[in-house]
């Protein structure tokens, strides 16, 4: 790591008030870029938080970030009808040819009681793939585009529609092959030389990416 990130990092955790930006102070414009480079990567790549992933999707769609911890992850409000409209993020990251992007996502600790609540709602899906973190491509789907898949899912976990407390499915996954022919797909995003990327990305993916790029063109 960054030696000068490391120490921020440290100081910010235990030093005294003013002390991390006396030290900030004292560094280079070139360091200054280069510590902000470093901990821009580790946190888009970090296994263990999508945060910086979901955030850079939800921008370039066009919504705004909510602060429920428990609800949907971005909203946008309409300028005709000044309806609000939300999104779930489910963002892809990879950084081996071996584990390649599928176009999908997956919904973690699902219930029925919370399908239910998305497929009234239906809020809009923001699927999207990095590489390294670095953005490739951004879908934006319809909830209903996924009412087989996740439909199926869920009635395989609980067969009698019941779940007892603390029962869930823990992985709603899906992938490109579950929304491809939705009829509101759309590409909001795609990576100029996504091309040099397509060893990482499935061939179905590629396929869908290429028609939609071709129509959207």
């Amino acid at each position: 790591m960054n030696e000068n990130l490391r120490k921020s990092i440290t100081l910010y955790a235990t030093g005294e008030e003013g002390e991390l930006e006396n030290f900030l102070r004292g560094l280079s414009k070139n360091t200054l870029e280069a510590l902000f480079v470093d901990l821009i990567t580790m946190y888009f790549n970090d296994k263990n938080s999508s945060k910086l992933r979901e955030l850079s999707a939800i921008y370039i769609a066009g919504y705004e970030p909510t602060q429920e911890k428990l609800g949907y992850n971005g909203y946008m409000q309409l300028v005709d009808t000044q309806k609000v409209v939300y999104c779930e993020v489910k963002p892809q990251n990879t950084d081996s040819e071996k584990n390649k992007l599928n176009g999908g996502g997956s919904f973690n600790d699902y219930t029925p009681e919370r399908f239910k609540k998305d497929l009234q709602e239906n809020p809009k899906v923001l699927t999207c793939g990095f590489v390294r973190g670095k953005l490739l491509y951004v879908f934006e789907l319809d909830f209903k585009c996924l009412e087989e898949r996740l439909k199926g899912m869920i009635k395989e976990r609980f067969p009698e529609g019941t779940r007892r407390k603390g029962e869930y499915l823990r992985s709603a996954s899906f992938s490109i092959k579950d929304y491809k022919d939705c009829k509101n797909l759309n590409l909001v995003f795609i990576r100029k030389d996504i091309k040099e990327f397509y060893s990482f990305l499935s061939k179905e993916l590629i396929e869908v990416i290429e028609n939609l790029g071709k129509s959207n063109a």
